[in-house]
């Protein structure tokens, strides 16, 4: 007779079902790993034995042969060790056979039977809930698990701890959701003196999602403005919290099963390679686009970048997905974030400044910001320039806004938004509006229309630069609370693409 349990397979944040099957045979005594198995999954044979050794049970002088089917897709993890030591016990008839193929289990033995957590118990505990299983798991991995409501979670510590529970011996009590992670206190804006310019283009990009480069000499702020971002950003709504979850839990950074709230802000370091970006590596892992999901990646040091990576992202800036291929797998990762990228307008970084900058002035910033393509650079829907701050202005108190009173607004826009949008499918924010859509949405009064014609006939506007200025005045009319876009709105966002226009 053959006993089933049930574990899942990865394919990007998907968890895909796997059925393991266990017979115990007449026959020449062997342990038989069959379905595509990885070296991690091919050695969950020696912990299983070890772990039923440590609880005194020997296995039968029998063959013993466990099946991964669909035998087609490969395994890869260790968190095979559970749903094979669960099969292996139905097919011993130590637990029932109901009982295991009513389970969806994953997590990695240790040679003493305990129960060590692995990544990915979100989305398996999705998979579970659509087979109506129960899950099991390592006690660590339960209350990350948990979030999901719509399945019971148990966590056991051991292997021990699972046959008691299966044969009625000590029921384990249902594990709970994790905390949600109370959000840091974020750096204000308030700190940054001057870059009222720069500020406001902050707040019109956190408003809208829309993509931002700034350009300024060492030391004028580009960083320090990025780090506030965070703080004027509203909190992710249950849905974003929980699909950005499931990404950061097949990376293993959610900590003690806890999600956080606080939309991600990642900053990789220019000589990150194109897999840590995109993602990618042996197993297709997701990026730091994919972990930036519903959140920010902030590049600085922009021309720096490998210029292979930085063509790498105009196709998820424009789709919101990205697809990772490899010889052994093609997996989808979902990357809505906003990009915020710095960089210095030359290699010395002192091109504005004719006593400080180098020999070859102004061709070396002709060569610096050509690293980066007019195609890429063609999707910035906000550039701004950010000029040097006199020192003498640095002991000044701050006037400027706080970050809590810029958040409101930024909430109050992205609320209009979300019911603007509702019903739209993909369509979340004014950054994705197109087509039909975003005609109807973004149409200008007739003096604003005239101005966006006579911008596009002088500085050559593409047609994806056409949309974004849209895009962009829509986004300051929701800021104006205006229901229609005018034409100081039409101004405002032209001004913020002009300098590109001139130099691309």
């Amino acid at each position: 007779m053959v006993a089933r349990a049930y574990t899942v397979a990865f394919e990007g944040v998907e968890a895909r079902p796997v059925e393991v099957q266990c017979a115990v045979t007449p026959g020449v005594p062997a342990f038989s790993l069959v379905g595509l198995p990885d070296k991690a999954v091919s050695e969950a044979r020696d912990r299983v034995r070890a772990a039923l050794s440590s609880m005194a049970i020997a296995l039968p002088s029998k063959r013993i042969t466990v099946n991964l089917s669909p035998a087609d897709m490969p395994k890869e993890g260790s968190h095979f060790d559970l749903p094979i030591a669960l099969a292996l016990l139905a097919a011993l008839e130590i637990i029932p056979h109901d009982a295991a193929e009513g389970t969806t289990a994953l997590g990695e033995l240790s040679l003493d039977g305990t129960l060590i957590p692995v990544i990915g118990a979100l989305p398996a505990a999705m998979a579970a809930a659509e087979e109506n299983r129960t899950l099991l798991c390592p006690r660590a991995s339960g209350a990350e698990a948990a979030w999901v409501d719509a399945v019971q979670v148990i966590g056991a510590a051991s292997l021990a701890d699972v046959v008691r529970h299966y044969t009625g011996q000590a029921l384990i009590p249902a594990s709970g959701p994790g905390e949600v992670i109370a959000s840091p206190a974020g750096r204000d804006l308030r700190d940054v003196k001057g870059q009222e310019r720069a500020k406001r283009a902050l707040e019109i990009a956190a408003a809208g999602r829309h993509h931002l480069m700034m350009i300024g000499t060492p030391g004028s702020g580009k960083s320090m403005l990025a780090a506030r971002l965070p703080g004027i950003l509203p909190p992710l709504s249950a849905p974003e919290a929980l699909e950005t979850s499931m990404i950061h839990s097949l990376a293993g950074l959610l900590t003690e099963g806890g999600i956080n709230r606080a939309r991600p802000f990642r900053e990789p370091h220019h000589t990150a390679s194109m897999a840590a970006i995109v993602g990618g590596g042996r197993s297709a892992k997701p990026g730091e686009i994919s972990l930036a999901h519903n959140g920010v990646l902030f590049m600085d040091e922009f021309p720096e970048f490998p210029r292979t990576v930085l063509e790498t992202l105009r196709q998820p800036i424009e789709s919101g997905t990205v697809m990772v291929a490899r010889a052994n797998a093609h997996v989808k990762y979902p990357c809505l974030f906003m990009l915020v990228a710095a960089a210095n307008p030359c290699k010395c970084g002192y091109l504005s400044d004719p006593a400080r900058a180098c020999s070859r002035a102004p061709v070396c910033g002709e060569d610096y910001m050509g690293r980066i393509s007019g195609p890429l650079m063609d999707r910035f829907d906000l550039r701004v320039e950010v000029p040097p701050v006199a020192f003498s202005d640095l002991d000044l108190p701050s006037t400027g806004e706080t970050s809590a009173s810029v958040a409101t607004r930024v909430a109050a826009a992205r609320e209009v938004q979300a019911a603007r949008f509702a019903g739209h499918g993909h369509m979340r924010l004014n950054a994705d509006a197109e087509g039909e859509m975003l005609d109807e949405i973004a149409a200008p009064d007739a003096e604003g229309r005239a101005l966006i014609n006579r911008v596009a006939s002088r500085f050559g506007l593409t047609a994806r630069g056409y949309h974004r200025v849209l895009r962009v005045a829509r986004t300051i009319a929701d800021l104006d609370g205006s229901a229609r876009v005018r034409q100081p709105h039409i101004a405002e966002a032209v001004s913020f693409r002009i300098a590109a226009l001139k130099e691309s």
